[in-house]
């Protein structure tokens, strides 16, 4: 078959697939187009999802009909002056968006200059209509009605109307929190869906403040600040505490010079990040902006910029890793609150009673039979000790003072202003972490040499997997050896597990090792036999524990960096202020 040039409209429309997939790429075309222009007021509207209409209008420097004309010309565009692609300082470059939009869908621009008159063109199915003249404000306003009508094959692999519209959402607010001095609105089928004011502080309060109206006031209160510079790249905003984590990670926002992306690097540089401190399904919720010089970063990779390269890889992710940890080891021994609010939802959820002031009449009467009985031999039952005070002074420390262990599991402190509950298993296991992870990068992890070694019998594919990592196995402090085809010999355990279960404790680390493969990274394979190793060194769940063994927990975990969550990201402890007590009782 002869080698021929393809029709113009035919060229648009395989352009049009690689940018418009969906409405929501349209919004991000077209609202990226209105921040280029300099706008700091963009409106979105919607109907049926996008599929009726997509309209933007925003207050920017708009465009007169000499403009308009060109615009909706493939690889046309005010964005590149010098022509130079190794800089890119704009959200849009690629000429495109627009005559690929107007290719499959009728398209309607409508622009005026400050000062200047007003005009409108139309692109329906790539024929144009105009300029014309048209009445209109500064800024600029363009509508797209029946998307993929030219290409209707591609109507069907559109979701759900809700699910689009969703889509669309997710769009507006992540560039919105890219631009926090912009205002944002949204309106799908006529009704107010998000309305997002320009944020007048500084950057970094104005960046707060658009995180927490996007994410929602409780990831403010559950993240800490991210502040981190190195050799001109600059890191900034803000990380969730590892016990605000996600099933998804869909509450991972990444902005690289304004733009958001969904880079492989950035992600994979995050996840490193919170290494050790969440389990391997469960996702951290960031909001970080990567500021650096435009030269030291391509955009120009992906048809709709959602991945980037980066010249110095290796310092960009260096500086996520270490910036994001950094930050999350200043907050000490902090975890994610549960305020009242949130106590009485999970409660209701549960079916648990919740007293109000509408009930306490009720609740007085039903436990009048009861209003006798000793409340302290209740509670001197096995499943709840009740412990004479260690430290009459504890209370004043964070954590507070002992007074309870409940089920062998779990240690109730007083604290100054309300209580704290702590899961015994899960802090000593974080502290004992800790503990190995400090030895291992000082002086190396003190060991144990057992009286008689044990001798723990495995399959000869785990001994083979144990004994290929015998040399990092003993530099954490665990020395084996094989001992025939299905059996290892253990000499030496870390002196920080104390009186462990060394066979267990080898069968388990058969099976990380099993996992996790060769092709996961050393670094990550040794954090993940640390975190083995202080499970089985940690206080088990129904050990009796005495006032000074509490208080002693307590206190080694006010002065351990990440004690208030365990290495699978769930809290060690839950406090509940004073205030909040009296919430859940009604007396607020």
């Amino acid at each position: 078959m002869a080698i021929r040039r393809l029709p113009e409209g035919l060229i648009n429309r395989i352009a049009a697939g690689e940018v418009v997939e969906r409405p929501a790429s349209v919004v991000k075309e077209l609202v990226e187009n209105a921040l280029d222009a300099e706008a700091r007021r963009v409106a979105i509207r919607i109907e049926a999802g996008g599929r009726a209409l997509v309209m933007v209008e925003d207050d920017g420097r708009g465009m007169t009909a000499d403009d308009l004309a060109l615009a909706v010309e493939r690889h046309a565009t005010s964005k590149l002056p010098d022509g130079d692609l190794t800089a890119i300082g704009t959200l849009g470059f690629r000429g495109e968006a627009l005559p690929s939009i107007g290719a499959v869908a009728r398209l309607t621009v409508t622009s005026r200059t400050r000062g200047g008159a007003g005009a409108a063109i139309t692109v329906d199915g790539a024929r144009k209509d105009g300029p014309r003249p048209a009445a209109a404000a500064p800024g600029t306003r363009v509508e797209v009605r029946e998307l993929f009508h030219a290409t209707p094959a591609r109507l069907k692999f559109l979701k759900a109307e809700r699910t689009e519209v969703e889509r669309v959402r997710e769009t507006v607010e992540r560039l919105a929190l890219a631009h926090p001095h912009v205002a944002f609105s949204l309106e799908v089928d006529g009704r107010a869906a998000m309305r997002l004011d320009a944020e007048a502080a500084d950057l970094f309060e104005a960046r707060r403040a658009r995180v927490g109206a996007v994410l929602g006031r409780a990831f403010i209160e559950s993240a800490v600040p991210v502040d981190a510079e190195r050799e001109g790249v600059r890191l900034a905003g803000h990380a969730g505490l590892p016990t605000y984590h996600r099933r998804t990670t869909e509450q991972q926002h990444l902005v690289v010079n304004g733009r958001p992306v969904r880079d492989r690097l950035l992600l994979g540089a995050l996840r490193g990040a919170y290494r050790d401190l969440l389990a391997h399904d469960r996702h951290p919720a960031v909001a970080l902006f990567l500021t650096l010089p435009a030269d030291a970063v391509d955009v120009n990779v992906h048809p709709a910029k959602v991945e980037v390269r980066f010249r110095d890889p290796a310092l960009v992710r260096a500086l996520i890793v270490t910036g994001v940890r950094a930050a999350l080891d200043r907050t000490g021994h902090r975890a994610a609150t549960t305020p009242a609010a949130t106590f009485h939802q999970v409660a209701r959820s549960y079916g648990m009673p919740v007293v109000g002031p509408a009930a306490r009449a009720a609740l007085a009467e039903a436990q009048a039979p009861y209003a006798t009985g000793n409340l302290a031999m209740d509670l001197a039952r096995p499943s709840a000790r009740l412990q004479p005070p260690a430290d009459t002074t504890a209370v004043d420390h964070p954590l507070g003072a002992a007074r309870a262990q409940l089920h062998g599991t779990y240690i109730v402190a007083q604290t100054a202003d309300g209580l704290v509950l702590v899961d015994q298993h899960a802090a000593h296991e974080r502290l004992v972490h800790e503990r190995i992870k400090r030895q291992r990068a000082g002086q190396g992890v003190a060991r144990q040499p057992l009286l008689i070694p044990e001798v723990v019998e495995l399959t000869p594919p785990e001994v083979e997997r144990l004994a290929a990592r015998a040399a990092e196995l003993a530099d954490l402090g665990l020395v084996v050896e094989p001992f025939g085809l299905g059996a290892v010999l253990v000499r030496e355990v870390p002196a920080a597990l104390g009186a462990a279960d060394a066979a267990g404790l080898v069968r388990d680390l058969a099976e990380d090792l099993a996992s996790l493969g060769d092709a996961v990274a050393l670094e990550d394979a040794l954090d993940r036999v640390c975190a083995t190793m202080a499970c089985h060194g940690s206080v088990r769940a129904g050990r009796a524990l005495s006032a000074a063994e509490m208080d002693a927990l307590l206190r080694e975990m006010e002065a351990t960096p990440h004690s208030g969550q365990c290495g699978h990201g769930r809290p060690t402890y839950i406090e509940l202020k004073l205030a909040d007590i009296e919430k859940l009782f009604g007396r607020r």
